[in-house]
């Protein structure tokens, strides 16, 4: 058993699943895993760059003399840097972590809901803010999606 296996092993996978993501010549489950996987990276990349340019459109704005709040800075500071964390979980879910890939699904639902949830506050942002932010929750919503998936749940089979 490598490495790979006996950490999968370990965090109650039953798959193996390569540093990269794109699993081992065991077969196309693994290849597949990989695929959604990359998928998902590529959701999380989309929801830090909407996030990124929120705290641009936030600064310039401010730059320029036009109204921003405290709540549009940190909430939109928070959402940004939450993008490392949700990449970080995502890295040892493809290392085989299972508590890693539960906390990323978790964090895609509950994040979403949140997110448009605050939005919906009459008077607490603009507009233009809200919809920005409603953007990267469409990300997220994307990864919600994915991480329970058939492919990712049989490759997490202790996170059903």
């Amino acid at each position: 058993m490598d490495t790979t296996t006996e950490t999968a092993a370990a965090h109650g996978t039953t798959g193996t699943i390569d540093a990269t993501g794109t699993g081992t010549a065991a077969g196309p489950a693994d290849a597949r895993t990989g695929e959604v996987l990359d998928t998902v990276r590529t959701c999380l990349t989309l929801f830090g760059a909407v996030g990124a340019i929120v705290l641009a459109t936030v600064a310039v704005m401010a730059a320029t003399g036009h109204q921003t709040s405290a709540f549009m800075w940190v909430r939109g500071a928070i959402l940004f840097l939450a993008t490392f964390l949700l990449h970080r979980y995502l890295g040892r879910a493809r290392a085989g972590d299972a508590k890693a890939f539960d906390r990323l699904r978790t964090l895609s639902v509950v994040s979403p809901i949140a997110v448009i949830g605050v939005d919906l506050v009459p008077g607490l942002c603009p507009a233009w803010y809200a919809v920005l932010q409603g953007l990267s929750a469409l990300a997220l919503v994307g990864v919600a999606f994915l991480t329970r998936g058939a492919v990712l749940r049989a490759a997490f089979p202790a996170t059903k």
